[in-house]
């Protein structure tokens, strides 16, 4: 049997240049980047090469690129330097389609924790979505107050794929002096993404935010390799502290084979973004065009509104999400039914709830996220599997569509 992969939203395969460029640091080349030696020199330049290629890719300054292990990584890192340098004092608006990474750690400073940094906690503002899977920018706006330390929305949803108007409320942010932390994992390498400068880029133009985080598993790169982006001048402190790599602003030597790989991967992504958008969006249209034919009552989420090129959320009526994605499975077809951090649990998708769908209709949704190695005969086939699956599970468990 052979198998087709559809959850690039979970994690991608590595790029071929990506792993051409870890593989000598996984064999004959070694050395520790603070190391002064040549060994270590060679490794310290195949780490600054790397942050140049992700610079790149964003449209920043060399400089401005912390390396992480992850997204998440990064997003905490933000999220407590703020609180900290609030003591532990403040206010904080987040959107609710946000990452866990960022939900749950504007969680913990709500909480006053006895003896820690955040002793009488944060207050949170969660700004909902529309039915369209977009946060208001008017909304987002609304909830700022005097003492607001810090604004998070993401690019792009990782569930839904619906873009975030971040570049809008980045400028009211920047006028009224509130930094702006932009989770871009989902985005970088799918769609441009400048953090800064005037050039524009279709309806995103330039974010124009304080923090941008992103992660090389997610556009072909290796996993546990991501990167922070600071705006020139901002001030982070490190969230791992020891040595004094990256600029002391986060501690521990570098893993050089995954940032080789990553560097590598933000330039294949570079090189290769108009490709792969076209390539993505036409996958995506002929699944979603084939998709009323093929399973009656089926409908895309958020179709109307800008989304990724490559990210279709399917509700289907009559069948629960988690019976149908592991009769795909032993079909040899795998795909989600939401955020891969959120696996191995059996409520519903917060974010779906946020949208305003019940209960019932986030637990019978699917997530179908295409990818490079995916070919327009993968979706025909996909298609034809999860026509049967559905109509099986229906007819186990009848219910009026």
């Amino acid at each position: 049997m052979s198998f087709t992969y559809l959850d690039h939203n979970a994690t991608t395969p590595l790029h071929p240049d990506a792993r051409e460029a870890m593989l000598p640091w996984l064999g004959e080349r070694h050395g520790n980047p603070s190391s002064i030696h040549r060994f270590g020199q060679a490794a310290r330049n195949a780490v600054e090469e790397a942050r140049e290629k992700v610079a790149a890719l964003i449209g920043a300054r060399p400089p401005e690129v912390v390396f992480t292990a992850s997204g998440t990584e990064a997003n905490n890192a933000v999220i407590f330097d703020v609180a900290r340098r609030a003591g532990g004092q403040g206010h904080l608006v987040i959107s609710a389609l946000e990452h866990p990474s960022v939900r749950e750690a504007a969680a913990r400073l709500e909480k006053s924790l006895a003896g820690g940094d955040f002793q009488g906690g944060f207050q949170v503002t969660r700004v909902s979505p529309g039915r369209d899977g977009v946060v208001p920018a008017a909304g987002v706006l609304a909830a700022l107050r005097p003492d607001t330390r810090l604004v998070c929305l993401m690019l792009a949803n990782n569930e839904l794929g619906t873009l975030q108007p971040v570049a809008e409320v980045a400028a009211a942010c920047r006028e009224r002096g509130v930094p702006v932390l932009c989770d871009a994992v989902q985005a970088v390498g799918k769609i441009p993404v400048k953090v800064g400068g005037t050039g524009a880029l279709g309806a995103l133009g330039a974010l124009d935010v304080d923090f941008l985080t992103l992660g090389g598993h997610k556009f072909h790169g290796p996993l546990g390799a991501a990167a922070l982006w600071v705006r020139k001048g901002g001030e982070i402190s490190g969230f791992l502290v020891g040595g004094s790599q990256e600029r002391r602003r986060r501690a521990s030597t570098e893993n050089v084979p995954a940032l080789a790989g990553l560097g590598a991967a933000a330039d294949a992504a570079r090189r290769e973004l108009d490709q792969r958008r076209t390539w993505l969006a036409a996958l995506r249209d002929r699944f979603e065009a084939g998709l009323p034919r093929r399973v009656p009552g089926a409908v895309v989420h958020c179709a109307g509104s800008p989304r990724l090129p490559n990210t279709s959320h399917v509700g289907i009526p009559g069948v629960e999400g988690e019976a149908l994605l592991i009769r795909l499975d032993l079909a040899g077809f795998a795909v989600s039914t939401g955020s891969a951090c959120s696996s191995g649990t059996v409520e519903p998708s917060k974010t779906l709830l946020a949208i305003g769908l019940s209960a019932e209709e986030a637990l019978s949704s699917l997530r179908v996220s295409f990818g490079m190695t995916n070919r327009p005969e993968d979706v025909d086939a996909f298609l034809t599997a999860l026509q049967r699956e559905v109509a099986e599970l229906r007819r186990l468990s009848p219910v009026e569509v």
